[in-house]
């Protein structure tokens, strides 16, 4: 697909990328890493949202998370640096940050949008947006399966949030300066399938109902819908879209409308 970029757009663009390209900036109010690591291959460090600490297991198994995705790239990073010295000279290393941050929590449901940062001295660094969702009385991780009638890949539940969720991006990528794309032929929006695997990283979405979500976000990182340049996307599709599919416990859980300047936090 060719995307004309005018000149506000281009500088938006090159914005973005130049965000992605460097480190993530810290900032006063971010937490303290609670695991981080410094060797001649690699910097590593997991950063987890205080709010998180509210609810037992989440925090441990969080660190756990973490703690194993930092060792894996310490061995990549130790077998990169023995293969090829000359990239690691004068003090250059792997760069990888973790960060937990609560999304929403309603009800039982604590939603964590998990954000990774990782120059791996390649062309460029590479980010990655996914979430978790958290049951905070079976206190475990969980799918919004349940939530639904039936989620069968390729069914009726997932074809209809799977359109919806390619309208919005469509949408949004218009908005960003690109031409009008046609959501059920662009090749890249094609990425989004009528499969829980395969239509972004999910999660609840505050109301201003009491104990209620007024729908679903889903994220997607820089390459995933569109080119680097584009950045992370993200589409909102509120409960109204899929009530019809909903299951008696999805049906308790959502309602009402998405507070205003919640979308900020996307």
């Amino acid at each position: 697909m060719t995307t004309r970029l005018d000149s506000r757009s281009l500088f938006r663009a090159i914005l973005i990328t130049a965000a992605l390209c460097l480190p993530a900036l810290a900032h006063a109010d971010d937490p303290k890493p609670v695991l981080s690591i410094k060797t001649k291959s690699i910097e590593a460090s997991v950063s987890i949202d205080d709010k998180l600490k509210a609810y037992p297991g989440l925090t441990d198994n969080l660190l756990a998370e973490g703690r194993r995705e930092i060792e894996k790239w310490r061995v990549s990073a130790d077998k990169d640096r023995k293969d090829a010295p000359d990239a690691f000279a004068d003090g250059r290393r792997y760069s990888f940050e973790r960060r937990y941050t609560q999304r929403s929590a309603i009800g039982r449901y604590v939603s964590v949008e998990r954000g990774d940062y990782l120059n791996s001295l390649g062309a460029h660094p590479n980010s990655e947006t996914n979430t978790i969702l958290w049951d905070a009385i079976a206190k475990k991780r969980v799918s919004i399966r349940p939530f639904f009638k039936e989620t069968a890949p390729g069914g009726p539940t997932l074809d209809r949030l799977a359109k919806a969720i390619r309208g919005k991006l469509a949408v949004e990528k218009k908005a960003r300066g690109g031409d009008t794309v046609d959501p059920d032929t662009d090749t890249e929006l094609a990425n989004v399938q009528p499969d829980l695997l395969k239509m972004g990283a999910v999660a609840l979405v505050p109301s201003t109902a009491t104990g209620k979500s007024a729908g679903l976000v889903f994220y997607f990182s820089p390459y995933a819908v569109g080119s680097y340049a584009e950045g992370p996307y993200s589409a909102f599709v509120s409960w109204r879209t899929f009530k019809d599919d909903l299951s008696s416990e999805g049906a308790a859980l959502f309602g009402g409308e998405r507070p205003k300047g919640d979308e900020e936090k996307d």
